[in-house]
């Protein structure tokens, strides 16, 4: 006979309070999103914008604010964009998800929207870490670069 660990057998109560929490919790997290997918828009727009300009241009491209540092510009609008736009669309799902385990009383959608909260902050976590990493390698390259000049 298997026997359940304390773990297994553990049942959350979900009373009135927390379902209001968890409630007003998702409308924040809806319309936190909604404005994210709004910024992730206008930064598409704005790469697309920049990147099709640099074209227009008539400034040399060997000068600092040439062709070629517009482009860039525009391209790394599009990337900030798509890797914004994967916790954005996480913490969304969480909002539909919660609001529909709420309304229905749904156990499965209940799941689904804390595995979307956990992905959420999975990879904001993991984004964190590679910030922290790049911030500390641009450290050491400019010390190592002072020191050599």
């Amino acid at each position: 006979m298997e026997q359940k660990s304390a773990f297994e057998s553990f049942e959350l109560d979900v009373n009135e309070d927390i379902r209001s929490f968890l409630k007003e919790t998702s409308k924040w997290t809806s319309f936190i999103s909604i404005i994210g997918f709004v910024g992730i828009g206008l930064m598409v727009i704005g790469g697309i914008l920049v990147g099709f300009f640099s074209g227009l241009s008539e400034i040399p491209e060997n000068t600092a604010y040439g062709v070629g540092y517009s482009a860039g510009v525009g391209m790394f609008y599009l990337i900030i964009a798509l890797v914004y736009f994967f916790p954005i669309l996480y913490l969304f799902k969480f909002s539909k998800k919660m609001k529909s385990a709420l309304a229905l009383n749904n156990n499965e959608d209940f799941k689904m929207a804390f595995l979307n909260l956990k992905s959420h902050y999975k990879f904001m976590g993991i984004f964190i870490i590679v910030i922290i990493t790049l911030y500390i390698l641009i450290f050491i390259g400019a010390i190592v670069s002072a020191s050599i000049f």
